[in-house]
């Protein structure tokens, strides 16, 4: 084969619109905290951004993607990119280095996901260990036993663009972690509305944007994969749009404009696993439920558990993400993809089966993971900030910034005539306002 000029082309393309899903999680968890805490929100995806990006160059890349040692790891034979120069991808039509560039804007949004479970109470300097260990030694072997020809890849599991690697992994991770480190103070008896809706808004249509790259993009060509990925993509997301509000709707009495872009990323989140398997209909079927039970877990589930995941990282991801590899398991069709598999309802039992042992090892290794890496970071660097921090706010006493004039906004409300103003603690206790 040889290097496609538009396959390539499509690749960078891609690479470009998914570094723009990072700054996004950024802008939809920076609006849905306390005016106090935007800035630190915000600050923890960019500098995972950097550091992570820094990371997968370095060791990431050949962990995941080099030769395989028994089905767990790749070697380290293209350790700091050695080795991988201009030569073809190997089956591909584009260069090694494009592919570089594509998977290294996932290894980097994946740990900025997490970071909605634990906002507005995890200490910074704690924050970056735990984030990079998080990625070396929980993301690199997930990515190789699922794309790097690792077992579950030899079991014949299925993820087409992340439901597994991405969000299963970081949505089981930001529960358990945000279980570690407690809740915030107040939590269930103050208000903790959003600050900004309209900032979440626009993070949102960013990372709708965005998802055209992250599932398209997954077929490393400007092919007809790719157009499937992209038009089930968009129709999943509107789908999840509808599977959101309309339940809300009906239980609160009240359809959300929060509900409708959570709707749509969960809609996204839940086809991304299938956008490489399945046809029209069914990513319609996979977006409609995704959106109704991503509702429910941040709506019913999480009020009866009583955990603090504060911006519902374990509801919309680690959720959606299980029901979107399970409905690969149901949907996948090789007329779509002659690369994969039929699924259950198309005569075949063998993914389905792979699919639900693939959300087991995913969710196991995510609680037990992060669990050990939680105690070892908390054991060197205390990282649960300390009661007069998290009261006084995140950025000022972290960073030392502030993210809107005083005269505006205060730390933990807003001011209105001169008065620190939070709605009723029996009124939206969380950012979903349910």
């Amino acid at each position: 084969m040889t290097i496609s000029s538009g396959d390539t082309a499509w690749v960078l393309i891609s690479a470009a619109l998914v570094f723009i899903m990072t700054p996004a999680v950024a802008l939809f968890y920076g609006g849905m905290v306390r005016s106090k805490n935007v800035l630190t929100t915000i600050m923890q995806s960019m500098f995972i951004l950097g550091m992570v990006s820094v990371e997968f160059i370095l060791i990431g890349y050949t962990l995941i993607f080099s030769t395989d040692i028994g089905g767990l790891i790749g070697d380290f034979s293209k350790i700091g990119l050695a080795g991988v120069g201009y030569n073809i991808l190997e089956g591909g039509t584009i260069p090694e280095l494009a592919f570089v560039a594509f998977q290294c804007m996932f290894a980097a949004l994946t740990p900025a996901l997490i970071t909605g479970a634990f906002a507005e109470r995890m200490r910074f300097s704690g924050f970056a260990v735990l984030m990079l260990l998080w990625a070396i030694l929980i993301y690199n072997p997930m990515a190789h036993w699922v794309w790097g020809g690792g077992f579950l890849a030899q079991l014949g599991a299925l993820d087409f663009a992340g439901g597994l690697v991405i969000h299963i992994l970081s949505g089981v991770s930001g529960l358990t972690i945000c279980i570690l480190l407690g809740k915030r103070r107040g939590y269930g008896k103050t208000a903790m509305v959003p600050h900004n809706i309209p900032m979440t808004v626009l993070g949102a249509a960013l990372l709708w944007i965005g998802w055209f790259g992250f599932n398209a993009g997954s077929a490393l060509g400007a092919n007809e994969l790719a157009a499937n990925a992209f038009l089930v993509s968009q129709i999943a997301a509107a789908a999840g749009v509808l599977g959101w509000v309309l339940p809300e709707w009906k239980r609160s009495g009240k359809p959300t404009v929060l509900g409708a872009v959570s709707g749509g990323i969960a809609g996204l989140v839940a086809i991304t696993p299938a956008a490489g398997y399945v046809t029209i209909l069914p990513s319609l079927l996979i977006g409609l439920i995704g959106g109704a039970i991503c509702y429910s877990a941040v709506a019913i589930l999480k009020e009866k558990l009583g955990y603090d995941d504060s911006l519902d990282a374990f509801g919309v991801h680690g959720v959606g993400g299980m029901w979107g590899a399970v409905a690969t398991g149901l949907w996948a069709t090789t007329a779509i993809n002659p690369d994969g598999a039929n699924g259950l309802f198309y005569g075949e039992s063998d993914l389905f089966y792979a699919q639900i042992l693939s959300i087991g090892v995913a969710v196991v290794f995510a609680v037990a993971g992060s669990t050990i890496l939680y105690k070892i970071v908390n054991s060197i660097i205390l990282l649960r900030v300390d009661a007069n921090e998290e009261v006084g706010g995140l950025d000022v006493m972290e960073h030392g910034e502030r993210g809107y004039n005083a005269g505006l906004f205060s730390g933990s409300g807003s001011f209105i005539g001169g008065k620190e103003f939070e709605s009723s603690p029996a009124f939206n206790l969380n950012h979903h306002g349910i």
